[in-house]
């Protein structure tokens, strides 16, 4: 039986959940801030805290897999729990990886996180395709197969990469561009052969960039937009950003988390950013 699409499993939880993302980026500084030792038994609590206070709420939650990863066989171990408690709660999950190589490694790569068989299997990841668009395709293979989805980066909103993605080619596109088209055309292909509404495969565009730096309008796919709240985009800027017809997940950590460790006032605070993310896109 060929899985239900991811880009229509995104949808379904954009629709019935809060429409938005939680990075659950557990640093060193905020497991301090919320009384948690830096250490694994430290980590276990902040995640689990994350899952149960957000996961039955949120349409999104997305594990920075560093912050895990800094703790060793002890932290992929929490990864690889919070990734399936947070599935089984019924939110959708984003794994910030940002995976880049080419080959067999990014097939490897691919494996471990999109291959329904994988322990460590999420809803998607995010990749960087800057060896070139083709070093994504083994995650993007792998993800149609699987139901999964793929997030590339195009428009971040760090200041050091705009050299690299606001460069012009000859033909006066941006690179952010080019990899926005070329998900597009993935998108196009997939919504042919498929009966889906939305495309798996989406771009990762910073909430903080100006307006007009990119054209989404044939993207077919979701964006996630990071840089809401502690970054500073607010709601408004999200739905000025982006044309109403695209599926935009945005994406908040710092701000929300910081109403942490209390369970019940995180779920507080995120039905508060929802309903002002909710607002703004009808309006």
């Amino acid at each position: 039986m060929t899985p239900e699409p991811f880009g229509d499993r995104l949808l379904d939880a954009m629709r019935t959940r809060l429409p938005f993302c939680v990075g659950i980026d557990p640093h060193k500084h905020l497991l301090e801030s919320w009384g948690l030792a830096d250490d694994a038994v430290g980590l276990e609590t902040f995640a689990r805290t994350c899952v149960e206070a957000l996961a039955g709420e949120v349409a999104v939650l997305k594990p920075q897999s560093a912050f895990f990863e800094r703790h060793g066989a002890a932290g992929v171990a929490v990864l690889q729990r919070t990734i399936a408690d947070a599935r089984s709660a019924g939110a959708v999950v984003i794994l910030d990886a940002k995976r880049g190589d080419i080959g067999s490694t990014a097939a490897a790569y691919a494996d471990a996180y999109l291959e329904r068989d994988s322990a460590m299997f999420c809803d998607a990841v995010t990749v960087s395709p800057y060896l070139g668009f083709g070093s994504v395709q083994p995650f993007i293979d792998t993800a149609h197969r699987n139901g999964a989805g793929v997030f590339v980066l195009a428009a971040t909103s760090n200041p050091d990469g705009r050299a690299v993605q606001r460069a012009v080619g000859a033909d006066g596109t941006t690179v952010a561009q080019q990899i926005i088209d070329q998900v597009a055309q993935v998108n196009s292909e997939f919504l042919a052969q498929r009966q889906a509404t939305l495309g798996s495969v989406g771009v990762v565009i910073g909430a903080t960039i100006e307006q007009g730096g990119v054209d989404v309008r044939r993207l077919r796919g979701p964006i996630l937009a990071p840089g809401f709240g502690a970054q500073g985009a607010t709601a408004a800027d999200v739905a000025a950003l982006f044309p109403l017809e695209c599926t935009v997940v945005a994406s908040t950590s710092r701000d929300l988390l910081s109403a942490g460790p209390a369970r019940g006032q995180l779920t507080r605070k995120a039905i508060r950013v929802g309903s002002a993310l909710a607002e703004h896109r009808r309006a």
